[in-house]
């Protein structure tokens, strides 16, 4: 539809403005969130050549869909004469924030092949969603008392979590970790994977999707995220290098510091986010040090202790399928909320998240000609992110309901990566049991 701009035009008052909300007197109008309702525009706006104003209308744009949509425009006018005009715009509420209005007053012209008129254009005033504080409706829109961060299952699962790294620090070879300073090709691989790679996807397959802004947001952190806790112990359970893993994500974490600003700003500028995204680098320094702390325990007990160095490796494969199976009910139950009206485009994003990461990971190792344990430890530490930081970073940057619609990108990964790797460990057990009795048989 294309406008010409008219000056040929008059007011029948002093002031200089045609349209106004209300009377004029205000620019912001508050409006609480996920609700519906209604503003009146009114038009003062007469023509200089001719009486009958009835043919204009108006065209309302909200320049933050997110926050604030617009339903449809009605003229409520049309059968009254007068020299005024009133329009009534419906709109519909989102998340809490400031959504500033575009509005257009158009002049028709008789003549139905001629081009509107555009008499005026305000983009002065605004829409501010506040957020609903009432603690009942919190309550029902959650479906729990308490937030996900505050999920007492996570803090019973600590002391089994120490344990089983002290248990993983047993398993670290030293020989191994010179190789790895001689030759950090393995770490590298990671670094390019999780960091270059990922996030990349989630911005290219979150666009062709057409996913909302904030769960595109969510997607590209997640996948911007480093190697999650989980990676060792899978690597374990399947046969990787376990001291590998343990170097990769501590690297990995390391790296986050940095890659994750860079990334968030990036991608977010990309995406037309605008808030300032902060990354909780006092919890990626809370991840390293509760990772470094019980492995290197884990190492002098190697050293100093070898009848406990035995009892720990007795209890790590055991230890490691409890963690993987707490982690899942962990996840439903913290998240249960949040994915209550996830949508089914993110829930097929997310589940092919992991399996990406799996398939790049194996393929930067094949072509760097890594040895078959390595592989499947580079694998498997691209494959996997640390989502509880993508989650920290949601609810630090966004209010509570945004942040908990953007954090259903990193539920969804994390559900997907915990059974997808669940369903590895589970098929490599049967593999290994098939063929054990195979050769058995074969023996006889």
């Amino acid at each position: 539809l294309k406008i010409v701009f008219d000056t040929n035009l008059t007011t029948d008052s002093s002031s200089s403005r045609f349209l106004r909300i209300g009377d004029g007197s205000l620019q912001e109008f508050e409006f609480p969130e996920n609700s519906d309702g209604v503003i009146v525009i009114s038009s003062r706006f007469r023509s200089s050549d001719r009486k009958d104003c009835r043919r204009q209308t108006v065209s309302v744009r909200s320049l933050d869909p997110e926050v604030l949509s617009i339903v449809n425009v009605t003229n409520s006018s049309l059968n009254h004469a007068g020299p005024f005009r009133s329009f009534v715009i419906n709109i519909r509420s989102g998340f809490p924030g400031r959504a500033q209005l575009q509005i257009q007053l158009l002049d028709l012209d008789q003549d139905r092949d001629a081009m509107p008129v555009l008499v005026e254009e305000r983009t002065d005033y605004s829409i501010r969603v506040a957020p609903d504080n009432d603690p009942a409706t919190r309550l029902i829109q959650s479906g729990s008392l308490s937030h996900f961060t505050e999920n007492p299952v996570l803090f019973a699962l600590l002391p089994l979590i120490f344990v089983n790294k002290c248990a993983f620090g047993c398993k670290v070879e030293v020989e191994v970790l010179r190789g790895l300073l001689r030759s950090p090709v393995p770490l590298l691989l990671g670094v390019v994977g999780q960091f270059l790679v990922m996030p990349f996807y989630a911005y290219c397959v979150s666009s062709l999707i057409s996913l909302p802004t904030a769960l595109s947001l969510g997607l590209v952190i997640t996948c911007s995220a480093p190697g999650g806790g989980g990676g060792y112990l899978y690597s374990l359970l399947l046969g990787g290098d376990v001291t590998l893993a343990i170097s990769m994500t501590l690297v990995s974490t390391l790296v986050a510091t940095a890659a994750m600003p860079l990334s968030s700003a990036l991608y977010g500028r990309l995406l037309g986010v605008h808030a300032a995204l902060h990354v909780p680098f006092v919890k990626i320094l809370g991840t390293l040090l509760f990772i470094a702390i019980p492995i290197s325990l884990g190492m002098l007990i190697k050293l100093r202790l070898p009848g406990l160095t035995r009892v720990l490796l007795v209890l790590i494969r055991p230890f490691s399928i409890v963690l993987m199976i707490g982690g899942i009910f962990m996840a439903y139950q913290m998240g249960a909320s949040i994915l209550a009206n996830v949508s089914p485009e993110i829930v097929v994003v997310g589940v092919t998240v992991p399996l990406l990461g799996l398939a790049v990971g194996a393929v930067l190792a094949k072509l760097a000609g890594l040895p078959l344990p390595q592989k499947k430890t580079v694998s498997i530490e691209v494959g996997v992110q640390n989502s509880l930081l993508a989650l920290a970073v949601m609810q630090l940057s966004f209010r509570r309901v945004e942040a908990d619609f953007a954090s259903q990108a990193p539920f969804i990964v994390a559900l997907s990566s915990t059974s997808e790797m669940l369903l590895m460990v589970l098929g490599n057990f049967i593999h290994r049991r098939l063929c054990g009795s195979a050769v058995l048989r074969s023996d006889a």
